[in-house]
């Protein structure tokens, strides 16, 4: 009937699989992060290299600023388009992150709430005040982090409303 070191033992193997669920993700937004910079800068050198033999072939002052501004637009555009990409994976492992803890939270509290159970049904006579103000704690805590999940979704859709609109503001102005 001792079975401390089962629960032990089984807590230990769960932690270790969101530890290593965790680290998943998180070595794959790495990895996806990683493989856009690369991309980015390959780019950015080939178009480096365009735009220095193209200045190489400029031959007064007029062409030199007509290409000035054929060389800024694009630059913009790409780095608006870096920026929303970048955004968007983190916003991703965000999303995955989130995933992750409220599933782990919605298990704590299923277990917290089993643990309770069989701590009231062994429980001496006259520890019920003790049993709700444990009770009272964790709906409130339950409460604190429903407040807190839902602001931090406002915050992010006013966030990706921003993006969205800071980087669809070069394509406006281009269309213009």
């Amino acid at each position: 009937m001792y079975t401390v070191p089962e629960q032990v033992i089984t807590t230990h193997k769960e932690n270790v699989d969101t530890f290593l669920e965790f680290a998943g993700i998180t070595a794959t937004a790495a990895e996806k992060l990683i493989d856009l910079n690369l991309r980015t800068a390959k780019a950015a050198f080939a178009d480096a290299m365009k735009s220095t033999k193209a200045l190489s072939e400029v031959k007064d002052t007029q062409e030199l600023a007509g290409f000035q501004t054929t060389l800024a637009q694009p630059v913009a555009e790409k780095y608006a388009t870096y920026l929303k990409t970048t955004y968007g994976l983190a916003t991703e492992t965000q999303a995955e992150l989130t995933r992750l803890f409220e599933q782990k939270f919605a298990e704590f509290n299923k277990n917290m709430v089993s643990a309770l159970d069989k701590a009231v049904r062994n429980a001496p006579a006259g520890s019920d005040v003790a049993v709700a103000a444990v009770k009272s704690a964790m709906a409130a805590a339950n409460q604190a982090y429903d407040a807190i999940s839902k602001a931090t979704k406002q915050v992010t859709e006013v966030t990706e409303a921003t993006i969205a609109a800071a980087t669809n503001a070069p394509a406006k102005k281009k269309a213009a």
